[in-house]
């Protein structure tokens, strides 16, 4: 049912990494609040999803591929009946690992480990939002990139590659908020730290236990509500941000 409420009809929000922890949290944080949420991910729509919507407002993308990507946006504009997208968050990464889950560093990561790494990370969401950008002229939309803490100082499991493609997002997001803020579009950054989602490591408790000062960990939802005040009128002078979002890990 469409929401008419006194925001006008109803909004947009493109997603990308939507199956699980954050995305997960965002599209229902969005959903409960009336929007249309299309998400992009590398799996087909999940059946049991706890959100309204169907495989319709769903697309299966590479986000490593170029040529896929470039497909995918094409896809989305032609489901954009409206023409107008309120809200794109940046929220797909891949951050891989060694054998045994170890930390992949800068000297043992491979060049094609690097560059795809930067592909979905970095390369994605600025193709997504050039892709994109009448659409987001029109709704005088925002843009959400999520970057890391990792982005910022040497994490002991997110690896090389995952850092400096997060750390490029966080330099690019005040180069898009530069840029887009000259046609009305928004761009800003979260940064979460440690949060409860299944990509956690081993050995978390302890970062939790001595580096956290408020001594847990963040939920998904959390880091959700924030993503939402950055695409709502809340933030409406908020412009090329990065928001840390890890109970104070970074001070």
């Amino acid at each position: 049912m469409p929401n008419t409420s006194h925001n006008g009809p109803r909004r947009t929000l493109l997603l990308t990494g939507a199956s699980r922890g954050i995305g997960h949290a965002t599209v229902i944080r969005f959903s409960s609040a009336g929007w249309r949420v299309i998400t992009c991910s590398r799996h087909p729509f999940p059946e049991e999803c706890p959100w309204g919507a169907g495989p319709e407002d769903h697309i299966q993308v590479d986000l490593a591929d170029h040529d896929d990507t470039t497909r995918a946006i094409a896809e989305i504009r032609e489901r954009l009946e409206s023409g107008a997208l309120h809200a794109l968050v940046n929220n797909a990464a891949i951050s891989p690992k060694a054998q045994g889950g170890a930390r992949l560093g800068s000297i043992d990561t491979d060049i094609d480990t690097w560059s795809h790494v930067f592909r979905v990370n970095f390369f994605a969401p600025i193709m997504m939002a050039r892709g994109l950008i009448a659409e987001l002229k029109a709704a005088k939309g925002s843009v959400v990139n999520v970057t890391s803490i990792a982005g910022s100082r040497v994490h002991p499991f997110a690896g090389a590659a995952y850092a400096t493609s997060k750390a490029a997002l966080a330099s690019l997001t005040r180069e898009m908020a530069s840029d887009f803020g000259h046609i009305g579009v928004r761009v800003n950054s979260i940064a979460p730290g440690e949060i409860d989602t299944s990509i956690l490591s081993p050995g978390t408790e302890k970062i939790v236990e001595q580096q956290i000062p408020l001594h847990r960990l963040g939920t998904p939802d959390e880091v959700a509500k924030i993503i939402y005040v950055l695409c709502t009128e809340t933030s409406s002078y908020v412009n090329g941000a990065e928001i840390h979002i890890n109970g104070g890990q970074h001070v």
